[in-house]
C-alpha cells in the first residue's frame, strides 16, 4: 500500500451532488494531519466542504486540513458539493496530500469530471 490513497464515491459530478471521498494513510512516520486541495480546471469556481469524519464545517472552505488527531485508524472521510451550474463539461483536480509540519511528504491526485 502507498503512504496514502485517496478515493472518491463517484467521478462523474454533476451540481449540487454530494461529493464522498475517503483518504487513508499508511505512513510510518509522523505526520501532523492531511490536506485536501480541488481545482476546477479552466473556471473560477470553487468546491465546498462540508464535512469530515462526521463533523460539519461551519464555514464554505475550498481547502480542507484534517488534523490527524481526529482521523481514527489514520482515515479521513469528508463531504462536499459544488453549487454552480456548468455550461460545459469541467475536469476536477483532487490533491490529497500528508502533511508533516508545514512539508508535504506525499500526495495523490485524482481527476473527476463535472457536468450536468
Amino acid at each position: 500500500m502507498k503512504d496514502i490513497q485517496f478515493k472518491l464515491n463517484s467521478m462523474d459530478i454533476h451540481p449540487n451532488s454530494e461529493i464522498k471521498g475517503i483518504i487513508s494513510v499508511a505512513y510510518p512516520g509522523r505526520y501532523d494531519g492531511v490536506v485536501i486541495n480541488t481545482q476546477i480546471l479552466d473556471s473560477n469556481e470553487h468546491i465546498i466542504y462540508k464535512s469530515y469524519n462526521g463533523k460539519s464545517i461551519s464555514q464554505n472552505v475550498s481547502r480542507l486540513f484534517i488534523n490527524k488527531d481526529v482521523m481514527p485508524e489514520n482515515k479521513a472521510e469528508f463531504t462536499a458539493l459544488i453549487k454552480f451550474e456548468p455550461t460545459q463539461e469541467y475536469e476536477i483536480k483532487f490533491r490529497a496530500s500528508i502533511i508533516e509540519q508545514h512539508k508535504e511528504i506525499e500526495s495523490q491526485i485524482i481527476f473527476a469530471k463535472y457536468s450536468i
